[in-house]
């Protein structure tokens, strides 16, 4: 009895241990990282001074540039049997048509914007959200993936009606944080490092021939997109067991081809740019915080951000449709950035702003001209001809609904103070009663969320006017 108790206190001391070694593990991590960090820093100022004027011993910094990326999806593909076919063939031959192969896959690659990271041997990696931080490279690699198998499967069809040899594939994928070294100026390489690298390629080896292996942690970022297959765990150093899933196809739901399953439908696509929304809203807020004049009191990003709530808000509430949402919040993002070039004809400005940047996010030309149309509804007075338009005028006067409407209104005063549109309080006071008199919300949502207290709004804002003042 008493041997037990021993082994069961030398048991849990062991584990303890385990736990403390974890820890101090984590924390060795993290000061090592902020040192790589500290380090690069060093090395990237001393790039930008003259050698001649270093001090004696201090050798000026290489053209490498270390940068991190807290979420990144690479992708390890591992040709198998191709030692074996190179014996039997001319090596010229087999490397012609390994090159061949990534070539395609390269042209891949660069369909869904992932960053080629380099081959080895008869191995191909790349990786997603490199160098561009984007929150949908996980569903960018798994479709690359996706093209990729379906291409060399092809090709192996092919290759066996010719009674010629080919060679399988066995592809990994995991999403985890990455260090991405660079090199060159004109034409820049990427070399990753960091356990996400070294996890891809273990599920590549624990795939089955032909098919795509992910890690969990890819699993939980596109399994409302994919079919995956459960597939088992593998063990990985420092994390324990890691399960794993196979890729089989895009959801029949929103598949084109729905027996195949490897090219998105408008449901799927619509889905993908409402997820993609995020990374284009934080590029374009940073442009108006950046770009917008300073007396922009009212118009300034945070009123831009106010608007899109509200679009998605009253959107939602009037039962418009998944693309319906896209198109509303993308209009609201935009609807106020002509002010960058311009204070008067700020809408159609944010329409010129809009055309320019939405195509590199994939959505289409009529897309794009009804977003234009809804930006254009917000022109005062707003007079809007179809639902979409209504909402968007309804989300960009929201505030006069709101308790907050005296502090909001009173920016917008300083605002046109500031470009001399305005004389006075008093004179704006006086403006805003004749306008909120005879303005009316367009939709259902707006009006029993706003209306009784917009009203309530114009029996305050009179009571502190002076009437006898001109």
């Amino acid at each position: 009895m008493e041997e037990k108790k021993e082994l069961v206190f030398r048991i849990q001391k062991l584990i303890n241990e385990n736990k403390d070694l974890k820890s101090q593990l984590k924390e060795i991590k993290v000061k090592y990282e902020k040192l790589d960090d500290d380090n690069q820093n060093y090395k990237n100022l001393i790039a930008k001074i003259p050698e001649d004027a270093l001090p004696k011993g201090l050798k000026a910094a290489d053209q490498t540039k270390t940068l991190r990326f807290r979420m990144a999806t690479v992708l390890y593909l591992d040709i198998q049997g191709f030692k074996k076919i190179s014996e039997s063939m001319k090596s010229g031959q087999v490397i012609d048509e390994l090159d061949q192969i990534f070539f395609q896959f390269n042209h891949i690659a660069e369909k869904y914007k992932i960053q080629k990271i380099k081959t080895i041997g008869d191995a191909y990696m790349c990786a997603g959200g490199v160098p561009v931080k984007n929150i949908t490279n996980p569903i960018d690699v798994v479709l690359a993936a996706l093209e990729m198998e379906d291409y060399l499967a092809d090709l192996k069809t092919e290759y066996e009606n010719q009674g010629r040899e080919f060679w399988d594939l066995r592809l990994g994928i995991h999403t985890g944080a990455v260090t991405a070294t660079t090199q060159g100026r004109k034409k820049i390489s990427y070399d990753l490092k960091g356990d996400t690298v070294n996890i891809a390629t273990r599920m590549a080896s624990a795939s089955d021939i032909g098919r795509i292996n992910i890690s969990i942690m890819t699993y939980e970022l596109v399994k409302q997109y994919f079919d995956c297959e459960y597939h088992g765990t593998i063990p990985v150093k420092y994390q324990g067991d890691m399960d794993m899933y196979f890729i089989k196809r895009i959801k029949k739901k929103y598949s084109e081809d729905r027996q195949i399953g490897i090219k998105p439908n408008r449901i799927f696509t619509v889905k993908y740019l409402i997820r993609q929304f995020t990374d284009l809203q934080e590029i374009i807020l940073d442009k108006l915080e950046r770009e917008l004049p300073d007396y922009l009191f009212y118009h300034n990003y945070k009123h831009t951000i106010d608007v899109v709530n509200q679009a998605e808000l009253i959107g939602y509430g009037e039962g418009v449709d998944d693309e319906a949402i896209l198109l509303l919040m993308t209009a609201a993002l935009f609807h106020d950035a002509g002010h960058t070039i311009g204070y008067d004809n700020h809408e159609y400005f944010g329409t010129q702003i809009a055309q320019e940047w939405l195509p590199k996010y994939k959505y289409t030309d009529k897309q794009i001209d009804t977003i234009c149309d809804i930006i254009m509804a917000t022109q005062l007075p707003p007079q809007p001809k179809t639902l979409l338009q209504e909402i968007i005028c309804d989300s960009d006067l929201d505030y006069l609904g709101r308790s907050d409407f005296i502090p909001v209104s009173n920016t917008l005063y300083e605002e046109l103070k500031a470009q001399n549109k305005m004389s006075s309080l008093n004179t704006w006071n006086k403006i805003q009663v004749k306008f909120l008199s005879s303005h009316q919300f367009f939709t259902k949502t707006a009006n029993k969320l706003r209306e009784v207290n917009k009203q309530a709004q114009i029996e305050r804002i009179k009571q502190i006017i002076n009437w006898d003042e001109d």
